[in-house]
């Protein structure tokens, strides 16, 4: 009867319970419950900020005045010190600049040796800056293939650019972002960080992206291996607060030190309500608590409850209800949920650290949001196919979500970074400065 029940718990497994993919659900899983009609019309609702297109600085001004009045047909003079503005945004055409080195090969008339000037290095890459790291965002930022860059460089920009010079381009421009990939990866470290893997592929072999997302910076790593050398590779040497899930990789961790995601708590307990049994109940209470947690939290975010009281006055009472839960739990009579209550109670101090420590949020989705991205890209170009695209791949990815997360353009600094690379100097940081990690709060935290 045991085998059974395990064998239907194995093939009742959705995204609800479990750690799969919500692609993967079957059609008999139940969808969420629609939400009760609010009774509000669609759209923006009175008193919501009013959104109006950027005024941008014109290039042109075509000034427009009425001749005559209205109403009595009177002529018109003068000027209105505020007129009303329309603006008319349009893109201008394209046209490559092409800069030609000819390289004359003179003979000397005395010794008759043929001498070549130096070619520059522009020259020897064919492309500038630009035109690499506008490649480099097509494909690392649109999800674009090689043949659509291709396409649309020809299309857009009148620029012919074969799917193999993307690809070279993509190899060039990974080797301008070492340094700063590098530099990201260790300042991550030393900053509380949500840490997530998902499944990659490089080759025809199996392989994992690692990201650690910190309130700036924001560092990705392709290893073949999901177990802790990559981790290490990705937190080496790191005190700082972790945010995981309960994958067991991270069971090393001070369970002071670390953050249990209670969003896949949320799918554990919802499994021990649909295993049924005596550990129905359990799981029912447990999912009750996480409701709670989340109500205050939201609270405290929104800033309409004190952090300090929501620590001092919630988080104990539903402390100790959880504990009872877990403990009566890892007494029942269902052996999955009595596992999974034993493993919460030896780490039941993991589960609070974001009530004690403050920027420590109760869920990994940080890292889920950021993965998120490089799934969708995972899905489209089936990986990578060697260690220089992963190479790339990884590095990109940490250029991207850094430069959201401080809100600077991606464009920029890639042409930035590719221009120091080729011209021998240092290379931009996405490290803030020190001013900004004193005075720049993450405003998901503002309330915290």
């Amino acid at each position: 009867m045991a085998e059974v029940a395990e064998l239907k718990a194995r093939l009742n497994q959705s995204s609800t319970n479990s750690s799969k993919p919500p692609s993967s659900d079957p059609p008999q899983v139940k969808l969420a419950p629609p939400k009760a009609p609010s009774g509000k019309r669609r759209g923006g609702q009175p008193g919501h900020p009013k959104a109006e297109r950027t005024l941008l600085p014109p290039d042109e001004i075509r000034t427009l005045k009425p001749s005559v009045c209205r109403d009595c047909s009177r002529s018109l003079a003068g000027d209105d010190p505020a007129p009303a503005i329309h603006q008319v945004h349009e893109l201008p055409v394209i046209k490559p600049h092409v800069t030609e080195y000819r390289c004359h090969r003179l003979r000397c008339p005395h010794c008759g040796t043929t001498t070549v000037p130096a070619v520059p290095s522009e020259a020897r890459t064919g492309y500038g800056p630009r035109a690499q790291a506008v490649a480099a965002l097509l494909t690392g930022s649109c999800r674009l293939g090689k043949r659509g860059t291709s396409q649309l460089f020809d299309d857009l920009f009148g620029l012919p650019l074969s799917p193999a010079m993307v690809c070279k381009l993509q190899h060039r421009t990974a080797e301008a972002l070492k340094p700063v990939a590098e530099q990201a990866l260790v300042y991550t470290r030393g900053h509380p960080a949500n840490v997530d893997e998902t499944g990659w592929k490089q080759g025809r072999q199996r392989a994992w992206l690692w990201a650690a997302v910190t309130t700036f910076v924001v560092a990705f790593l392709i290893r073949r291996t999901r177990g802790r050398a990559a981790f290490d590779d990705l937190r080496a040497g790191s005190t700082a607060v972790h945010t995981t899930d309960r994958y067991p990789v991270y069971t090393h961790l001070d369970k002071y030190k670390r953050q249990l995601c209670w969003a896949h708590l949320r799918r554990d307990f919802q499994a021990m309500i649909d295993r049924g049994g005596s550990g129905q109940a359990i799981g029912a209470a447990l999912l009750a608590c996480s409701d709670a947690l989340f109500e205050n939290w939201y609270r405290v975010r929104d800033g309409t409850l004190a952090r300090s009281t929501c620590r001092s006055t919630y988080i104990p009472a539903l402390r100790r209800q959880v504990g009872t839960h877990l403990r009566n739990g890892a007494a029942c009579g269902c052996a999955k949920t009595a596992t999974t209550c034993a493993e919460l109670l030896s780490v039941e101090a993991s589960l609070w650290t974001f009530a004690r420590v403050v920027g420590v949020e109760p869920t990994n989705n940080a890292a889920e949001r950021e993965v998120r991205h490089a799934v969708c890209w995972r899905k489209t170009s089936f990986g990578t196919d060697s260690e220089r695209g992963s190479r790339f791949v990884e590095r990109i990815l940490t250029v991207i979500a850094s430069c959201r997360r401080q809100k600077r353009n991606v464009l920029a600094f890639l042409i930035d970074a590719v221009t120091a690379h080729r011209t021998g100097a240092k290379a931009p940081t996405l490290v803030p400065a020190e001013a900004q990690q004193q005075n720049v709060v993450n405003p998901l935290l503002a309330n915290c």
